[in-house]
């Protein structure tokens, strides 16, 4: 028997801009919806046409732009406005020239907010929604009804919010999408709320929920709306939203499809999960939460040892799921509290040959250097540089003789940071000095400058961030100090580490070890 299917609405382009700190471009948004079409949602709501100059032109562009091969773009509105007429009325005009197929519009289901908020009757608040719905379906829309503030209005007053149901049905609406706007509802409630409703609706129209996650409970409200009846789901991309964020797609999803057995994507495209998390987040510029349930890069990785002995005999020992199925992977994270299994794995997924007695040494360095500091979950390279040294290998690119920074005050009050190193490069002494706009700068300058003639390969890596963390402050400035350097070369990126209680000293280090590692990587290549 085939498997039930639970629609798929993401709200990412217009509720998920909602959340403090994020913007988009249309551009963006045309990218986001492009990622979404492909990751093969069911909807797609764009927006609200006519409410800003950027959905306009959102719309408009999508209109001849967008290339949707699996998901239905939505225009978002609101029903007419209280004692209006639906022929002249500015919002439903929008939604019908938005040129989408289908249309979600709001209604209020919340006795309080008709009164209060909308200043009018009971019986004007179900007509609003009775005209706004047969409106839009005459002119061939297929209508979707957010019934905001359901499960408040259902506990206030229940015979107003199903009187609204009603109206919505009758009028031709498709779906019912049963709103909890504030945030506020848990798991038991929902489930009852909408058990009533599908009782009352019988079938006439598709039953929604659409949750946000004031209590943290909105995934868990979503998925009790589906045990309840409930066969479309609404969510962003990453949770994003207004507040504390709706239902994340990206954890509900696959708890359905996966947990509970419904069908919520095409076939093969689940597994396109975490790679379209990951882009959207990219585009927002809003780093995922790595420890996000299935696509965070936490999500499958192994630290304690015992875990990852287990792991190593049997994979499903620790993971409640393959990752692959999502588009994630297993990781293996080494520090003080690894045991032998994770230090054999790690070497072999990074293609070393490591005995006995290397991975003890590697063991053993771990639990001395990050007892002074070290951390090296957050620096893969100065890591993998460490299990290399514990072979027996040695970087044989450059040696240093020496290094010196210098900071001027000049008469005008500008500092100015000269740094001289002097390097072995085989057999020949190079000493460069060189200018930066700090002392981090300045050494890196004039060590490229004094490898770059026999590694031009060095003109590819480049530092992307820079970051400092006093782990004592209680010894003010004679704190130690962790430096972690990020480097890409535009192929792959990659972090390494320095520790000590000169911050000179533990950025050089960290500097040392990433061109190190750069230069390893393109002697890989080729």
């Amino acid at each position: 028997m085939a498997a039930e299917t639970v629609e798929v609405f993401d709200t990412t382009l217009r509720d998920g801009m909602q959340v403090e700190g994020v913007s988009a471009t249309v551009a963006d948004k045309l990218r986001i919806a492009e990622q979404l079409d492909h990751l093969g949602v069911h909807f797609i709501e764009g927006g609200w046409p006519g409410a800003n100059p950027k959905d306009v032109e959102f719309f408009a562009r999508a209109a001849t732009e967008l290339r949707l091969g699996t998901s239905v773009l939505v225009a978002f509105g609101s029903t007419r406005r209280p004692m209006g007429k639906v022929d002249d009325d500015a919002t439903l005009r929008n939604l019908v020239e938005a040129g989408t197929s289908a249309v979600c519009i709001v209604a209020k289901s919340w006795d309080y907010h008709v009164e209060q908020a909308l200043q009018t009757t009971l019986d004007e608040g179900v007509a609003m929604v009775d005209d706004s719905v047969r409106f839009l379906a005459a002119n061939g829309k297929r209508v979707l009804v957010d019934l905001e503030h359901f499960f408040d209005g259902f506990a206030h007053n229940p015979e107003f919010a199903l009187r609204v149901v009603e109206s919505a049905v009758q009028a031709g609406a498709s779906h019912l999408v049963l709103c909890d706007t504030n945030g506020g509802s848990l798991p038991h409630h929902v489930e009852e709320v909408v058990a009533a409703v599908a009782r009352h609706v019988r079938g006439d129209a598709t039953i929604g929920i659409h949750c946000h996650d004031d209590t943290g409970c909105a995934v868990a409200n979503s998925l009790a709306a589906v045990r309840a009846g409930a066969r479309h789901v609404q969510g962003t991309l990453n949770g994003l939203g207004e507040r504390t964020g709706n239902t994340n797609l990206t954890t509900v999803i696959p708890n359905l499809q996966l947990k509970m057995g419904f069908d919520c994507l095409p076939e093969g495209r689940l597994e396109r999960l975490t790679s379209v998390s990951n882009h959207v987040a990219e585009v927002l510029n809003r780093p995922l939460n790595p420890q996000a349930p299935y696509v965070g890069s936490s999500a499958f990785a192994h630290k304690a040892g015992l875990h990852v002995s287990a792991i190593a005999r049997a994979k499903d020992a620790y993971e409640h799921v393959a990752p692959e199925q999502v588009g994630n992977g297993t990781r293996f994270l080494v520090s003080e509290m690894a045991g032998r299994a994770t230090i054999s794995m790690k070497a072999e997924e990074l293609g070393l040959s490591m005995d006995g007695a290397a991975v003890g040494q590697v063991i053993d360095d771990l639990k001395r250097l990050e007892h002074d500091g070290y951390h090296f979950e957050a620096a893969d390279a100065s890591l993998e540089l460490l299990m290399r040294r514990a072979t027996g290998w040695q970087q044989g690119f450059f040696s240093v003789e020496s290094m010196r920074v210098i900071t001027d005050e000049t008469s005008g009050g500008e500092f100015v940071t000269e740094a001289t190193v002097k390097v072995w490069v085989g057999d020949r002494r190079e000493v460069r000095t060189a200018e930066g706009n700090g002392p981090v700068n300045a050494i890196d300058r004039a060590l490229r400058d004094a490898l770059v003639g026999a590694y031009p390969a060095l003109s590819r890596v480049h530092l992307t961030d820079y970051k400092v963390r006093i782990l004592d402050s209680s010894s003010a400035t004679g704190a130690v100090t962790r430096v972690l350097l990020d480097a890409s070369d535009g192929e792959s990126s990659w972090t390494t580490i320095g520790v000590s209680s000169n911050i000179i000293e533990a950025s050089w280090h960290a500097l040392e070890e990433s061109l190190v590692y750069g230069l390893l990587r393109a002697q890989r290549r080729n």
